[in-house]
């Protein structure tokens, strides 16, 4: 075992589940135990308790499930599956597919989607099954509309590539716009913070250096009994940010620990509930196992910069994160989870109590999850146009005493819609458009500063273009203003420069 991980000091596997048997384990829940730690010191603790419940229950995107249908007669290969409406992934077998978690329904849009149809499967109704085929010699039929329910098929697997990250960057919006992510709704100006991961309860927080969480591991998954299969895609371990991927039969889960959810104007997920027994081995995991709220720690991340590389506004704990307020820039920010607390303890409860009963062993991992991983970022290796590749760089430009009329002409003259009002320095104060001037004309207004609109939404050169119609788009304008970092102007983008360079080129 390299590093000597998962060195079995204090108690072997085999020796727990004897206990179990008998009836004789020592099983706490993770709170239960950082309270045991705290009267009875870690040494004693950890030579008295023989195993640690843990629990989380939040939305898990990387989610869904494998079902086969079975044959009809005639049989069909189908080639384009639907559940409810939502599309289900068909590059496989004759009558095999892959339901996602964030698929969405093509009728119903944000309001169902994939994991909707995971928890209506879990909780016994029908589901409406269409498929096409192209139709071969050996699977004839075309198209088949049908109802199913979780016992008409021959399996229904949780499968989940990426599952219960250790800790979770938590999230607020330093603009003045409202943000809808996949961190929730976040309002303007620090209005407020959120965050995921039940903190001392956290799976993989409590066996930190995966010495106990590995390939094999049985674990509560769904309400059911799950397996760890291997790391989680995108798993960080080295940075708290270890992720595990998990598979479960669906017929033996709840509906209440798997729970289809949207996220307003971002998407649709499934909000899962896993639970991982900790066996106390040794001293080290104990240690990792009796980790506080106060102990463990994320970044808030500002969700106001369209990049991967989102600035870190604060380090803060989950202490402070589930008090309820952060502080921020001598200010008090509200703080809610996105993730259940409540569940995440019942989920320890329930799994304590099922190794209490005798109803749940512990299993060795056949492999140890990498304690690190290397995390690639996606490069674009093809050059990507920038604001400053399809921005107007000759532009015109006013001053806030200018005639309105005088204005008017020239933006005839010139052909333009936009007109950025600038002061003396070159510094932007504003812009009209060429209807504000119509509207002025006809309220007879004389001057710029009267009618120019002084919240400007503006571009810098080195952004990409896509994050600037979507800027655009989100405040219904046809332009903006391109500043440096001295809000200096020095062009204009707009959907015209888009249209006519933009998508021409990619036409060509």
């Amino acid at each position: 075992m390299s590093e000597e991980r998962g060195i079995e000091k204090l108690r072997t596997y085999e020796e727990i589940n004897q206990k179990i048997k008998s009836g004789d384990a020592i099983v706490l829940t993770a709170d239960e135990f950082i309270k045991t730690v705290e009267e009875l010191g870690l040494e004693k603790a950890a030579k008295e308790v023989d195993v640690v419940t843990t629990g989380t229950f939040g939305a898990m995107c990387s989610s869904g499930a494998f079902i086969n249908f079975g044959h009809s007669d005639p049989p069909i290969k189908m080639f384009k599956c639907w559940l409810n409406d939502v599309p289900a992934y068909k590059g496989l077998a004759a009558v095999d597919c892959y339901i996602g978690a964030t698929a969405m329904s093509e009728s119903k849009g944000f309001d169902y989607g994939g994991g909707h149809v995971i928890e209506d499967l879990v909780s016994g109704k029908e589901i409406e099954l269409r498929a096409e085929a192209y139709g071969t010699d050996c699977y004839p039929r075309r198209s088949i509309e049908t109802t199913i329910n979780i016992n008409d098929l021959n399996q229904a697997i949780l499968l989940n590539p990426r599952n219960a990250y250790q800790r979770y960057t938590a999230a607020t919006n330093s603009t003045d716009k409202i943000l809808h992510t996949y961190m929730g709704t976040l309002l303007p100006h620090y209005g407020n913070i959120t965050y995921c991961g039940a903190g001392q309860l956290s799976p993989l927080y409590k066996d930190k250096d995966f010495e106990t969480i590995g390939i094999g591991t049985r674990i509560f998954l769904g309400g059911g009994i799950g397996y760890i299969i291997g790391e989680g895609t995108q798993h960080n371990p080295q940075n708290q940010f270890g992720t595990i991927m998990v598979k479960g039969n669906l017929k033996t889960m709840n509906s209440r620990y798997l729970r289809g959810a949207t996220y307003y104007k971002y998407g649709t997920t499934l909000y899962v509930g896993i639970g991982i027994p900790i066996p106390i081995i040794n001293e080290k995991v104990a240690k990792s196992a009796a980790l506080k709220d106060d102990e463990i720690f994320t970044h808030v991340l500002d969700y106001g910069v369209p990049s991967r590389d989102r600035p870190v506004v604060k380090k803060v704990s989950y202490a402070e994160l589930k008090s309820g307020k952060v502080q921020i820039n001598q200010g008090e920010v509200p703080s809610s989870p996105l993730s259940s607390n409540k569940l995440a303890k019942e989920i320890a409860l329930t799994l304590k109590k099922w190794i209490e009963e005798g109803s749940f062993f512990l299993t060795r991992p056949v492999e140890f999850i990498p304690n690190y991983s290397e995390l690639k970022p996606l490069e674009v290796k093809r050059r990507e146009p920038k604001v400053r590749d399809i921005m107007t760089k000759e532009i015109i430009v006013g001053k806030p005493n200018d005639n309105i009329k005088d204005v008017a002409k020239l933006l005839i003259a010139k052909g333009v819609d936009h007109l950025p009002i600038v002061d003396d320095e070159g510094k932007l104060m504003g812009i009209i458009t060429s209807w504000d001037l119509a509207k002025a004309i006809a309220h007879d207004k004389r001057q710029l500063h009267e009618i120019m609109t002084l919240k400007v939404i503006t571009a810098k050169e080195d952004e990409a273009i896509d994050s600037v119609i979507r800027r655009m788009e989100q405040n219904n304008i046809s332009g903006v203003p391109v500043v440096d970092q001295s809000n200096h102007i020095i062009g204009i983008l707009t959907t015209d420069d888009i249209s006519r360079k933009l998508v021409r080129r990619v036409i060509s």
